[in-house]
């Protein structure tokens, strides 16, 4: 959509696609920041990576693709969508390397070398391929740690079940020589993490279990203090209750509780530190959490974004930032993934809208 036909749109004279007209016109954001759509029609659109040129890279999960973005004008807005790649095995994940993409499917990661130079048919190369097969929880998020490696979380293939090492863990890998290490334990499903710019903590999502009710356990927002830390699953959730079917014997201190409990069901997927210039500096360094929303509670919750504000490793504010993509119980929008523009501006993923977003901060 370039600015000509966005302009001809806010006169009445054409309509957006459905879901992308019908959503913006619900969205409440905070005070000084405006929503826009950097693109429509993106089946599926899961996590987001932004290469060196600029090009926007989507992952799917229930499509099975991986698409390029590109905004030639840097108007904000998307004006071409290509196809990388279809026929994937739940590629919700990927992150980028210097010039390389890296897609997790649910059994293995691929990498697509030099992608920016070949968006049309690109070839692949298996990087690593033991991973589980499990589709149930098998989706992944990406991200390379400031050190080098890429970090791949393993959900469980339950809602509740005490399983074998393979799985509710969040791995490192050398992509160079394989070796895989243990973050973390006892993650039930994290489908979102990331690095805090200064002192480099990895903090995660976590997705707690069903069947407890409307109100337990929460949800988590976590924080790795020490390499192999246990955070519960299937034992404690939330660092405070036990499960009614694997807790018994167990104790609640001995294992790390979150540095936030969420609300239950609310399903926090992915997470980023704002570390761009263009929003103010009370967002500087600061979580933002994406809501993805209930699907098994009685009365919906999440369907936003929020921002943990963080000092000292502690989290001292949870505050909503976007809120309606939920109206009345009808779901509009379902919040996934965020990815910083060279511009400062922040996109966010919807897999229900198909859509991404692009918030931008409004100067005076």
């Amino acid at each position: 959509m370039n600015k000509l036909l966005t302009l001809i749109i806010s006169l009445g004279l054409l309509s957006t696609p459905a879901g992308a007209a019908n959503i913006l016109k619900e969205l409440s954001v905070a005070q000084g920041f405006e929503v826009s759509i950097f693109a429509d029609d993106v089946e599926n659109a899961r996590q987001i990576a932004v290469s060196k040129k600029g090009i926007v890279y989507v992952g799917s999960r229930k499509a099975g693709k991986v698409y390029a973005l590109i905004d030639h004008n840097s108007d904000g807005v998307a004006d071409k969508q290509i196809l990388v790649a279809s026929d994937l095995s739940m590629p919700s994940g990927l992150a980028i390397k210097g010039d390389d993409l890296y897609v997790g499917e649910v059994h293995r990661i691929i990498r697509f070398k030099n992608i920016d130079k070949q968006l049309k048919a690109p070839k692949y190369e298996v990087v690593y391929d033991a991973l589980p097969t499990e589709r149930h929880h098998g989706w992944k998020f990406l991200r390379f740690a400031p050190t080098g490696e890429l970090i791949i979380p393993v959900g469980v293939p339950c809602n509740i079940c005490a399983e074998d090492e393979r799985f509710g863990r969040i791995f490192a890998l050398d992509v160079n020589t394989k070796q895989i290490t243990t973050l973390a334990k006892g993650v039930r499903n994290s489908v979102g993490f990331d690095f805090h710019p200064s002192t480099q903590a990895m903090w995660f999502s976590d997705n707690g279990r069903d069947m407890m009710g409307d109100d337990i356990p929460p949800d988590e927002l976590n924080r790795l203090t020490n390499e192999g830390e246990h955070f519960g699953f299937p034992y404690v959730h939330a660092g405070a209750i036990l499960d009614p079917e694997f807790g018994k014997g167990k104790s609640t201190s001995d294992y790390t509780a979150p540095a936030l409990a969420l609300a239950a069901h609310v399903a926090p997927l992915g997470i980023h530190f704002y570390n761009g210039k263009q929003f103010p500096s009370d967002y500087k360094q600061q979580l933002f959490v994406a809501e993805h929303g209930s699907w098994n509670r009685s009365k919906k919750s999440g369907y936003k974004v929020a921002v943990a504000t963080i000092e000292q490793g502690r989290v001292i504010k949870y505050t909503p930032f976007i809120t309606g993509f939920m109206k009345n119980e009808e779901t509009l929008g379902r919040p996934v993934a965020f990815a910083e523009l060279a511009d400062g501006s922040l996109l966010i993923s919807d897999d229900y809208a198909n859509v991404i977003y692009r918030v931008s901060y409004k100067k005076n």
